[in-house]
C-alpha cells in the first residue's frame, strides 16, 4: 500500500489519547466528540498497522444500526481512504487483510469470547452499560501484545462498572483517561448548540447529565436503582405469556402526557421480561393502534388497560379498532408509588430483565420514590410497566386484605 498523508484535525482534549496505552477512556457529555476521536482512531490504526483486527463492542446489539458501524464508514469517506477499505453487511475489510467487526456482549460467554483474543484494539461504546460481568471477559481477552481498549461513556452512576474500573481511587495501569464535554469540541455545530440552550432553559433537572457528564441524578429513596437493570438480555428466552400493557394519558393536547405503552412477558424460568417501549402520544385511537400493532409484533396473549382516566371508553377504544381483542382491564385503587413497590422488589430479588436498552423508562422508574414520583409530568411508562408485571404476577403482587375480625357469639346459660 502506497503512503497515506492524512490531516486530521483534532480536539486538544483528546491529545493524551494520541500514545500508546493500554487503557484510552474518554467520558462527558453529548457533543464531545468522543465517538467521532475513537471512530477515526479505528480508521487511523487500521492504516498505519495492516493486517489489523478491531472489534466495537456495546453491552446490547440487535442489530448493526446500533453499531458504531455507519459512523466509521463516514469517517473512511471523509478521510479520504475510501478506496483502502471494503465495507460489507456485518464488517469492515480494512488493508492488509485485516477487519473491524461489531458485536454485544451479550453474545459471548467465557467460551465463545476467545474468539478475539487475536484482535489488536477494542471500543467499548456507551460503556456505562457495561456490566461487570462483560468488563470482567473483555479485560483478559483482548491480550495480543500492544494491544489496547478504549472506552467511551456519558457517566450515569458512580456505581457502574466502568466508573468504578476508570474513576475510582486506584486507576489501573497503563491507563489515560479524559473527561470531555461540548465547550471542549471546536468542530461543536450550531444545530447541536441550539438543542443544549433549549435542554439548559427547558430540562434543566437533566441539563448537566446530558451536557455535563455529571452521573445521572436519581431521587432520593429512589424504590429503583440503576444496577437493577445491568442483567441485560439481547434476546429472550422462551415465554409462556406476553401482555402489552397501556396507561393512557387523560388528553392529547400538546403538553399532555404521554400514553405508556409497554410490552412485557413471563418466561418458562419463572421470571419476568421488558420487551418493548412502545409510548407514544397522540388520540386514543394513535395509542390504541399502537397496541394493536405490538400485541400482533409479539404474538402477546392480552392487552392490560388502566380505565381509571377513560372508564369503559379505554375499552371501547381499543375493541373499536381489534373488535375481539382481549382486554383485561385493571382499576386503581391505591397510588403509583405504592403500586410500583411489589413489582420493585421483584427486580430487586432478580426476577426481571430487561431485553434491550430502555433509557427513558428506566430514568422514570429511578424518580419513583416511596413517597411518589420526584420526576417531571407524570410516569406513564413506569404505570404501564406495572400494570403488565402485576398481570404476569399475580400471586407476588396481589394486594393482601387485612383479616377481618371474628363475629362476636353472645351465648346464655341457662342452669
Amino acid at each position: 500500500m502506497n503512503k497515506i498523508a492524512i490531516d486530521l484535525p483534532t480536539p486538544r482534549v483528546f491529545k493524551p489519547l494520541l500514545y500508546p496505552s493500554r487503557y484510552k477512556a474518554a467520558h462527558g457529555g453529548r457533543g464531545s466528540g468522543k465517538s467521532h476521536f475513537f471512530a477515526e482512531a479505528a480508521v487511523e490504526h487500521a492504516l498505519m498497522n495492516p493486517g489489523s483486527r478491531g472489534v466495537c463492542i456495546r453491552e446490547v446489539q440487535k442489530d448493526l444500526s446500533q453499531s458504531a458501524k455507519l459512523l466509521i464508514e463516514d469517517k473512511i469517506q471523509s478521510m479520504g481512504v475510501s478506496e483502502h477499505f471494503r465495507c460489507l453487511h456485518d464488517r469492515i475489510e480494512t488493508p492488509g487483510g485485516g477487519l473491524i467487526v461489531f458485536k454485544g456482549m451479550q453474545d459471548y460467554n467465557a467460551d465463545s469470547i476467545k474468539s478475539l483474543e487475536g484482535f489488536d484494539w477494542a471500543w467499548v461504546e456507551e460503556a456505562h452499560t457495561l456490566t461487570s460481568r462483560s468488563l470482567e471477559l473483555l479485560r483478559p481477552t483482548i491480550r495480543k501484545p500492544g494491544s489496547e481498549l478504549w472506552f467511551s461513556w456519558n457517566p450515569r452512576s458512580v456505581e457502574d462498572p466502568v466508573d468504578n474500573f476508570f474513576r475510582s481511587s486506584v486507576l489501573p495501569p497503563d491507563a489515560v483517561v479524559v473527561q470531555a464535554n461540548y465547550s471542549d469540541n471546536p468542530f461543536f455545530p450550531d444545530e447541536l448548540e441550539s438543542e443544549r440552550k433549549h435542554d439548559e432553559a427547558a430540562n434543566p433537572e437533566r441539563y448537566a447529565h446530558i451536557w455535563l457528564g455529571h452521573y445521572e441524578p436519581m431521587a432520593v429513596g429512589a424504590i429503583w436503582r440503576r444496577q437493577m437493570f445491568n442483567d441485560r438480555y439481547k434476546d429472550c428466552p422462551t415465554l409462556k405469556r406476553i401482555v402489552v400493557a397501556i396507561d393512557p394519558a387523560v388528553s392529547a393536547e400538546d403538553g399532555s402526557n404521554e400514553h405508556g405503552i409497554i410490552v412485557a412477558g413471563l418466561g418458562e424460568d419463572g421470571r419476568g421480561y421488558v420487551l418493548e417501549d412502545g409510548t407514544t402520544k397522540g388520540g386514543p385511537t394513535d395509542w390504541a393502534n399502537r397496541a394493536c400493532v405490538l400485541f400482533d409484533k409479539w404474538a402477546a396473549d392480552a392487552v392490560v388497560a388502566e380505565r381509571n382516566q377513560g372508564g369503559d371508553m379505554v375499552k371501547h377504544t381499543l375493541r373499536t379498532v381489534r373488535p375481539h381483542l382481549p382486554v383485561v382491564e385493571v382499576h386503581a385503587t391505591r397510588g403509583k408509588h405504592v403500586r410500583a413497590e411489589p413489582i420493585a422488589s421483584l427486580y430487586a430479588l432478580g426476577r426481571v430483565s430487561h431485553v434491550g436498552m430502555f433509557e427513558k423508562l428506566e430514568t422514570q422508574m429511578c424518580q419513583m420514590t416511596a413517597a411518589g414520583y420526584e420526576g417531571n409530568g407524570s410516569p406513564d411508562r413506569v404505570d404501564a410497566l406495572v400494570w403488565g408485571l402485576t398481570e404476569l404476577f399475580p400471586d407476588l403482587t396481589a394486594h393482601k386484605a387485612k383479616p377481618r375480625a371474628m363475629p362476636q357469639v353472645s351465648r346464655k346459660w341457662v342452669v
